[in-house]
């Protein structure tokens, strides 16, 4: 059967990032070659040296590039792509893309234009799912005096949505309506700006939902079937970070009346593609559908570990023609898998933004774990895009043992040199509600503190000691003479007694290390001396033991004095003065300590969306300030406390950074 198939010879994938590259397996696996496209930012990406092919679409403007059609379609017909996979994001819900390969004789690895066009708008997806009896959340729809003046007829709270809204994005709750203009306006500025459409509705908010949806897939030939359902309830700001497929929250009987309406929407579009039917559920397990996302959704890989089925190869077989390779009665959920979305943020400044350059990028060893990744090496995670840096999936024959594979898995994921999430995913998956599946989609907003609290607890558990000492003991043993060799192996290792300074999370130690007997250290850290030896050693990579135990850590280091340690998930900055620096540099992170309570600056770079003030004008503490808009969130910058504003160095649409104040106070009245 496999030599009858229909299959392209050359495919186009116009996205970025770990999808890029899961797509490109999937072709290269059935014999497929494949393009690539990327911003001249992403030149040196992963993606880009994975395909056969790769064509740059200009500089980092999402208009000028990865949303750029004209251009897509020029670089398909140029390289005689067959077809284009659209990935997720980006234009893989866009009906202008097929539109434009349907008129190029290209074709789109998704669905038609019609399923787009009517899935894709929240408002009209939900009234027609309404009438082939799919239930829904009450809703009321119109122009913005229209939602402010019906809003009262549904109780509170409410959530203003997006209707061509996905990904978590353009979406608020409403608990008083003298908010409620506001937030209209805010959502309607956020969906304008990522979805090209600023029409918002209203429908109710369910109070502790649980989010999941199930996986659907339908072909040119008029079948349409399920692949069980993915609980996705653990989120922040509405966008999943957890996922696990079959849902611990599902009874036999509600998975099967969910898994019948899911294909029943599927058969009613005559949808032919991957899709996902998203559904809310309540205690009661009353379900509402939600939204139709149709293309392939990030969490997909957790339906293929308990499937056994590749759904972006079945994509790239049923839009070239062929049928679906199963059949309904086929398809069965074995074992349970999880998955966890690794960012680029900071959960302890409630999940900011942290672009930046990885000093040291190391995926876990020894297991066996299935890692869809933007790279396989350290690299620049840039302010213009999602702050995803991959999916971490493992499965396991039941829900406890994945859980606790999962836990030891990120422990051995190593990333220095921007904030990610690794830790607070480690502590959530020990939270005891997580394991009792006691969970909301609001969880992570409501024990977010307690979960932060629970991390910086553990990792002040840590004896202070052991990562300073092997920090020194690794720098000390692994150096290397070689011509290439950093300052860091080159300076203060020619005597026998070594003495340093150090400083570890702000505070300063002096830690001595002598060469004892053959094999052995004595490291001496204030009052504290240790005998202790190096069972192991290797790049990045150490371990010490004395008698107090064993200790394992993952050391790296910049070029500006700063090394990171990792132990047990908890990474630990240390700064050496007493060595040479590359190269002279200003960090712009640490202007608003120069100038004390008078400037504002941006925490992360981005793009100004609005500007708030002016010259002159007097401020409150908490009042907003400037919006930043950052790895696609708006982030708001607020007054540090009653000031008047004497300068503003910042206006909308400008590309900004921490290395220069955006507001300037009046210095503050002194006695």
């Amino acid at each position: 059967m496999k030599n009858s198939r229909i299959l392209f010879d050359k495919i186009l994938v116009a996205n970025r990032g770990e999808i890029a590259v899961r797509v490109m397996r999937a072709a290269r696996a059935l014999g497929i070659r494949t393009v690539a496209v990327y911003a001249e930012v992403d030149k040196d990406s992963w993606h880009v040296s994975f395909a056969d092919e790769a064509f740059c679409l200009g500089h980092e403007a999402l208009s000028d590039t990865y949303l750029n059609v004209e251009k897509i379609i020029a670089i398909a017909r140029e390289t005689r792509s067959d077809a284009i996979h659209p990935g997720y994001g980006f234009l893989s819900e866009s009906p202008e893309l097929v539109k434009a390969c349907e008129a190029s004789g290209i074709t789109f690895i998704g669905p038609d234009t019609r399923a787009i066009k009517l899935m894709g708008n929240k408002i009209e997806s939900r009234e027609f799912v309404r009438k082939i009896g799919v239930p829904t959340t009450q809703g009321i729809v119109g122009d913005t005096q229209t939602l402010i003046r019906e809003a009262g007829k549904i109780p509170l709270p409410i959530l203003v949505k997006a209707a061509a809204g996905g990904g978590g994005k353009g979406m608020r709750i409403v608990r008083d309506l003298s908010e409620l203009e506001n937030i209209i306006e805010t959502t309607t500025r956020e969906a304008k700006t990522y979805f090209g459409d600023g029409t918002v509705f209203i429908e109710k908010y369910v109070e502790e939902p649980r989010h999941i949806e199930f996986q659907v897939m339908g072909d040119k030939h008029g079948h349409a079937i399920h692949l069980f359902e993915r609980e996705c309830s653990i989120q922040r700001r509405y966008q999943k970070i957890i996922e696990e497929s079959p849902s611990p929250t599902l009874t036999d009987e509600v998975r099967k009346k969910m898994g019948e309406a899911a294909v029943a929407i599927t058969k009613a579009i005559g949808y032919n593609n991957a899709g996902t039917i998203e559904f809310l559920v309540d205690k009661d397990l009353n379900f509402y559908f939600l939204e139709m996302n149709t293309r392939i959704q990030v969490e997909h890989p957790i339906t293929e570990m308990v499937t056994g089925i590749d759904l972006v190869q079945e994509q790239i077989l049923v839009a070239a023609g062929n049928p679906l390779s199963f059949r309904q009665e086929d398809i069965r959920q074995s074992g349970h898998a999880i998955e966890c979305r690794v960012y680029a943020e900071d959960p302890s400044h409630n999940f900011l933004p942290s672009p930046g350059d990885m000093i040291l990028y190391r995926e876990p060893a020894n297991h066996r774990v299935r890692i869809d990744s933007c790279t396989d090496k350290a690299a620049t995670i840039h302010s213009f895009y999602d702050p995803m840096i991959s999916k971490v999936i493992v499965w396991e024959e039941n829900r406890e043992h994945a859980r606790r594979k999962m836990i030891d898995v990120l422990k051995d994921y190593i990333i220095h040199g921007i904030k990610t999430n690794i830790r607070f995913l480690i502590e959530l998956l020990q939270q005891e509600n997580y394991i009792r599946n006691k969970i909301s989609t609001k969880y992570c907003d409501i024990h977010l503190d307690e979960i932060v609290k629970a991390s910086e607890e553990k990792r002040g558990g840590i004896v202070t000691d052991a990562p300073l000492a092997s920090y020194v003991l690794y720098f000390l043993i692994h150096k290397n003479n070689d011509e290439g060799s950093s300052v860091w192996e080159k300076i203060g290792y020619w005597r026998d007694v070594l003495e340093l300074k150090l400083t570890m999370d702000e505070k300063d130690y002096e830690i001595v290390v002598y060469s004892a007997k053959s094999g052995m250290w004595e490291v001496v850290l204030g009052n504290h001396s240790y005998l202790v030896e190096i069972p192991h050693i290797s790049e990045n990579k150490i371990t010490v033991k004395a008698d107090e135990g064993i200790f394992t850590a993952d050391i790296s280091h910049d070029n500006y004095g700063n090394a990171f340690v990792s132990c047990n998930g908890h990474i630990f900055n240390i700064h050496r003065d007493d060595l040479l620096i590359k190269e002279d540099t200003y960090s712009g992170l640490d202007s608003p300590d120069n100038e004390g309570q008078n400037a504002v600056f941006t925490p992360m770079p981005g793009k100004v969306v609005k500007v708030n003030v002016k010259t002159g004008d007097k401020v409150a503490k908490g009042d907003q300030l400037i919006v930043v808009e950052a790895m696609k969130m708006e982030n708001s910058i607020v007054s540090p406390r009653d000031a008047i504003i004497e300068k503003v160095n910042a206006k909308q649409g400008q590309m900004v950074d921490g290395s220069r104040p955006l507001i300037v106070f009046e210095a503050a009245e002194t006695n």
